[in-house]
């Protein structure tokens, strides 16, 4: 009979176990004011509004914006790239992203090169993770428009410099995308610090909130072609979509009863600190790493031991598939993980492995050093074909 899960590490796909508080929240207004927020002037659709304010609030705290109407809610993260990428890109434009990126920016970019004539330039990453700085300023040309790039890789849990990286791309009058699908909730960020003048998130990852949910930031300065078109509560009467934020580009009844699970996924993130998170996150990884490091045949991807990281620790054990090694875990050990090419294969190309594709375990906040400890167990005798 199969075992059943027992110990979650697949974080980086979607936090789980959620804090009581989400579902609590989206019960809430599932019984309760569920009506559509901006359509109509009566209590319960004012709450529903407030509910939806709240959540950019709390948001605008959490990355430190200014103006929380700068922040749109989407359905995932993959949307907000969308609406990043396609909202800003005109035929000739030119694009720099990294070789780590997710299949949520490359596709789009792809896409765009056959539609609209835009080009691409992909930055090589080493295999641990690192950019070359100096290579990424040469590839400038006067056409530069977008330079887009992973917070951190889901692949090899690797921190990008994003500063310095905005700071190039801001002289060369581009603009800077950041996909932190890896970073929001289990990592610092700060806009206005970083200089980012987009940044996409999930709402179901390190923010502990419901699958369905996700924003993208917007900075002020920015004016992006809405990705989709329709209703709105406001300015009904005119043919276009409203010049007002976030009604610009929140077309349709918004997921309230997910945004408001997300504002109380959030408001644990708050309240537990994100730099204690990050500390306790980090400190998983790096347990983990020193446990699996003496594992014969098996492979470590991404920073060394002792350097910066998100929860992520993918690995590839010489002699056995990746997805062998993730259904053993699952089937006689109960641990959940994810194998295979993560969505990302240039960032398997980067770290050598597009061949078999990798084991990823991920943590989260709730994971334990007990869970972590079944995994270098169970990876130890999978590895040594004591199965």
């Amino acid at each position: 009979m199969k075992q059943p899960t027992a110990i979650y590490l697949d974080h980086a796909a979607t936090s789980w176990p959620k804090p009581a508080g989400v579902g609590e929240a989206m019960l809430d207004i599932l019984n309760g004011p569920s009506a559509n927020s901006g359509r109509g002037s009566y209590g319960m659709a004012l709450k529903a509004g407030r509910t939806l304010f709240q959540t950019r609030m709390l948001l605008a705290r959490l990355f430190h914006i200014e103006n929380p109407n700068d922040i749109v809610f989407t359905s995932n993260t993959t949307e907000a790239l969308n609406l990043a990428i396609k909202g800003c890109l005109k035929p000739g434009d030119h694009v720099i992203a990294t070789m780590v990126e997710h299949n949520s920016v490359r596709r789009p970019l792809e896409y765009l090169k056959r539609t609209r004539g835009i080009s691409v330039d992909y930055i090589d990453i080493g295999p641990r993770g690192d950019i070359d700085l100096t290579n990424l300023r040469k590839t400038f040309r006067p056409e530069t428009r977008l330079v887009v790039c992973s917070h951190s890789s889901n692949l090899l849990g690797s921190i990008l410099p994003v500063k310095e990286i905005a700071r190039m791309a801001h002289e060369h009058e581009a603009l800077m995308l950041v996909d932190a699908a890896q970073t929001a909730g289990g990592y610092p960020i700060d806009v206005r610090e970083l200089g980012v003048d987009l940044m996409a998130f999930p709402g179901h990852k390190g923010l502990l909130g419901p699958q369905g949910t996700g924003g993208l930031y917007i900075h002020p300065d920015v004016d992006l072609e809405p990705l989709m078109h329709g209703g709105t509560g406001s300015q009904s009467e005119a043919l276009e979509m409203p010049t007002v934020r976030p009604d610009r580009y929140e077309a349709g009844t918004l997921n309230t009863v997910g945004i408001a699970g997300l504002g109380a996924g959030v408001s644990e993130v708050l309240e537990r600190g994100v730099d204690e998170i990050y500390r306790h996150e980090w400190a998983l990884t790096q347990h983990l790493m020193e446990g699996l490091g003496g594992t014969k045949g098996l492979h470590l991807l991404g920073p060394e031991p002792g350097q910066p990281r998100t929860g992520i620790v993918a690995f590839t054990v010489q002699g056995l598939d990746a997805s062998e090694v993730a259904f053993q875990l699952d089937r006689k050990y109960g641990i959940a993980v994810r194998a295979g090419y993560h969505c990302t294969p240039l960032g398997h190309m980067t770290a050598g492995t597009v061949q078999g594709g990798a084991v990823r375990a991920s943590v989260g906040y709730t994971t334990t050093y007990g869970d972590a400890d079944a995994l270098i167990t169970a990876i130890r005798i999978i590895a040594s074909g004591s199965t």
